[in-house]
């Protein structure tokens, strides 16, 4: 695989492949630019080599076409602040814009093309897209390690039309950063799993299972785990077909000696909502109308210890509706435990994208872990041991 410090630029039309799909408000205003900074040296880079750079990226799930709501150009502003310069910008990928202002680009210079899911093309991984696509460089720099594991016409696709293929900083830094959490990890090795579902990390935990010494489990997936042992739940998150599963986890653990924890009690709810009405109670003993939306005091205490005595961390969902202040202490007091592991144990910890990663930086804590990661879906599948398109596109 070609790596970015290898490749010089002078001369060339860099066009890179970014994850710039970041959350706006009802202002079009970016609420977390954490993806954006962490392109920029990869930018940077082709800049000072003396080449110019056409970003793509998708932003949102558009349906229907083009939509004011998910088009790029809202993030030209943030993007030219951040970078120093101005970046031109493409009203379509493809087309005559993209083609004229492509062509006219010169070295130091930096254009942003529109979402690529405008194009019907893109998420099918259509051959001829891509090769329109490919038209508008001379080198494909892969930098979007969120949808690497998408065989999309950007991301995988368009490779078979370069010769030149480069991995940009942030795919390079998160699969050094997976490969050392999987292969170099110093024990004892602690992983968090939270989040919604189940069925979203079974993969995942059943590899960690073969990795860790302690799998912590919280979230809304932990009610699934106490079900199935005979609590009781109310109204809270269940997948009622996965509580076999949960059962032979808890199994699988026993048998490899890894010590599977969960929550001994629940910050509960008697409606979904910030404002409601909040008490603790003992895991397993919510009332029939009310619903789990944190982990309780203990469970924090208990976590927070384990979380204490490791030399790896990786911490992969949040321990509940973290969205709402009123049960946001489980997801902070387990942000604030994984810095301070970090920074008084030498710990390395690896924040696993998504929600984890929104916890993290929201709390301010982004760079007092060893690695945020910028790809949920990607890593965890990375994890998992699949191939994924996005790097098999590079090494190909």
């Amino acid at each position: 695989m070609t790596t970015l410090d290898s490749y010089d630029f002078a001369g060339k039309k860099a066009l890179v492949r970014v994850d710039f799909n970041v959350p706006l408000n009802d202002k079009f205003e970016i609420t977390d630019d954490t993806r954006i900074r962490a392109t920029i040296s990869t930018i940077s880079k082709i800049l000072n080599d003396g080449g110019a750079v056409i970003l793509m990226s998708h932003l949102g799930r558009p349906k229907d076409g083009p939509t004011e709501k998910y088009s790029l150009k809202h993030l030209v502003n943030p993007l030219s602040l951040i970078l120093g310069k101005t970046v031109k910008f493409a009203d379509d990928s493809i087309g005559e814009s993209a083609t004229e202002l492509s062509a006219a680009l010169q070295p130091g210079e930096v254009l942003l093309l529109e979402n690529l899911r405008f194009y019907k093309e893109e998420e099918k991984g259509n051959e001829e897209f891509a090769e329109k696509l490919s038209k508008l460089g001379d080198v494909w720099v892969m930098d979007a390690f969120g949808t690497a594991h998408r065989a999309h016409a950007s991301t995988a696709v368009i490779g078979k039309f370069f010769k030149d293929k480069v991995c940009g900083y942030v795919m390079q830094a998160e699969l050094d950063n997976a490969e050392r959490l999987l292969e170099h990890s110093e024990r004892p090795f602690t992983a968090i799993m939270g989040g919604a579902k189940i069925s979203d990390k079974i993969l995942i935990i059943e590899r960690l299972i073969d990795k860790v010494d302690n799998l912590i489990i919280g979230g809304g997936m932990s009610y699934t785990f106490s079900k199935a042992q005979g609590g009781k739940i109310g109204k809270s998150l269940l997948e009622a077909d996965k509580q076999d599963l949960t059962l032979e986890l808890v199994q699988k653990a026993k048998d490899k000696g890894v010590n599977l924890i969960l929550p001994v009690d629940s910050v509960i709810a008697d409606k979904f909502a910030n404002d409601a009405e909040r008490k603790v109670v003992p895991a397993g003993e919510i009332p029939d109308d009310w619903e789990g939306l944190d982990i309780g005091p203990e469970t924090i205490k208990i976590f927070a210890e384990i979380i204490k005595n490791s030399k790896t961390v990786l911490w992969n969902g949040p321990m509940g509706v973290f969205e709402f202040p009123n049960f946001a202490q489980g997801t902070n007091a387990i942000a604030e435990a994984v810095v301070a592991v970090t920074e008084e144990n030498d710990a390395f910890s690896l924040i696993g994208g998504g929600d984890s990663a929104s916890a993290i930086n929201n709390a301010g804590f982004g760079d007092r872990v060893s690695y945020v990661s910028t790809g949920g879906g990607a890593l965890l599948e990375y994890m998992e041991g699949k191939v994924l398109p996005g790097v098999a596109a590079l090494e190909a």
